[in-house]
């Protein structure tokens, strides 16, 4: 992991790693659009090819972005969490 981790973390590289907790608050944002996605494209779709899939992702993106598209609401009150 010694090595990983210094090989990762050498400067010059093109590909940047940033490691962030699991729950960091964003990521419920992305789980909801990817769930959203998955329901609508994705889950019981049937595509002959990537290329298929990829125009009907990105056309469901589209679609989404100018009728159903509304900012996420953030929940977190910024309370202390009990100790």
């Amino acid at each position: 992991m010694a090595t990983r981790e210094l090989f990762l973390s050498e400067k010059g590289k093109k590909i940047v790693f940033h490691y962030t907790p699991k729950h960091a608050s964003w990521m419920n944002q992305i789980e909801v659009w990817f769930g959203i996605l998955a329901k609508k494209v994705v889950k019981r779709g049937s595509f002959q090819s990537t290329v298929e899939l990829k125009e009907k992702i990105t056309n469901f993106i589209k679609y989404f972005n100018k009728t159903m598209a509304k900012p996420f609401k953030w929940t977190y009150q910024g309370k202390a969490m009990a100790v």
